[in-house]
This record gives structure tokens, sequence and C-alpha cells, in this order.
């Protein structure tokens, strides 16, 4: 179908696969040390899933959590859930939308206790979209490159704006070149201001 460059086997498993499974361990540890309720049932939802990664695979992972597959593209979605339905899953909810959409709808809007993204958008974008998701307490996990820091000082105004703060960053490995990515972990703080997330759009021509 056209869901990304990787193809062969190997490499899926590699690139794709084993990189989704490496973010468990920060999801894992950073929601007991700093989140008052329990990680079982954990409700994590998936922005901008695209052929379910890291969302599917920790779906799969970890069959007591309540998966959200947030995802705007409507071939995307038509995959995720054929493979919902061949893989027999029962804790995932494939949604097909905008996270600016999804962050306004009281159906959503700080509904979730871990938001992950993955290949999104930059950390400024990324914070508008996914922070008005999670609840008070939860976590937004980001998985970025192996020097993030530029991006994530760019980012600063934006998670503050979402009523968020940066909790820590934690290396990942990773087969990417460099054999290292970052997870950018970052805990909410306060209730998001109604008026975010912006318009459709609005955040990847105008970040915060």
């Amino acid at each position: 179908m056209n869901l990304t460059a990787v193809t062969e086997a190997n490499e899926v498993m590699n690139r794709h696969i084993e990189d989704s499974l490496a973010m468990l361990p920060p999801i894992r540890n950073s929601y007991i040390s700093n989140c008052s309720s329990s990680i079982e049932n954990l409700r994590l939802v998936d922005v901008g899933t695209g052929p379910g990664l890291p969302g599917l695979v920790l779906a799969i992972a970890c069959p007591d959590w309540k998966v959200t597959l947030l995802e705007s593209m409507n071939k995307r979605c038509v995959f995720l859930e054929h493979a919902v339905s061949v893989t027999g899953l029962s804790n995932v909810e494939v949604v097909r939308g905008r996270a600016e959409n999804l962050g306004q709808n009281d159906c959503y809007r700080e509904q979730f206790d871990v938001a992950v993204a993955r290949a999104v958008a930059e950390m400024r974008v990324l914070a508008e979209y996914c922070l008005p998701l999670v609840r008070v307490g939860g976590l937004f996990i980001a998985a970025k490159g192996h020097d993030p820091q530029e991006e994530i000082r760019n980012a600063e105004r934006a998670i503050q704006l979402m009523g968020a703060s940066r909790l820590q960053l934690c290396p990942v490995d990773s087969h990417s070149p460099y054999g290292q990515r970052t997870a950018i972990i970052c805990v909410k703080d306060y209730h998001t201001p109604r008026k975010y997330p912006r318009d459709p759009g609005t955040p990847a021509k105008l970040p915060l």
C-alpha cells in the first residue's frame, strides 16, 4: 500500500518495529515515576500514527493498554483497520481525523494518559497537536533524533502555552544512522487554554 519507503522485512523489523518498541521503557518509566494512576489500562493516543508506528506496535506489546490511532489519511486508516482485524486486537480504536479537530472535541480533549508522536512534525507544532489531548498529570512523549536540543529550545514556549513543562530527555536505542534517538518527555501541569489547538493547518503554518 506504499505506506513506508522501507519494504524489506528485516529492515522493517529493525527500523520500524524495534524502533517503536524502544519507546516502551521511557513511557513506562516516566509514567510510573511521575503519574498518579496505574500503568495498567493506560489510555494512549498515537498522533499521526501513519501505518501504526509506534501505536499499533505498542498496542500489541501492551494488550492491557487502550490505544487510539489518530490518522488523517483515509488510505492509512483502511490499512490500520485491516491490521487490527487480522491481529484480533480488541484494545485499539482507529480514528480518522486531524489532531486540531480532536483536540477541540470533548470526547477526546484531555482524555488520554499519554500522547506519543513519531516522525510527524517539529516539537513546537507537535506540542499543539498532542498536549490538548493529554489529561492534567499525563505525559506527552515525542520520538526525536539524536540531537534535538535546538528544536526543544524553540518549542519551550509552545509547551508552556499548552499547560505543560519539559520533564526529561531519554536516550533511546535506535537503528538510525546515529544509533540513538531521543524521547522528549513533557508532563501536563495545567488545563490547555480552550483556544488551543487552533484551526486545522494553523499550527504547521504559524508555529507558536
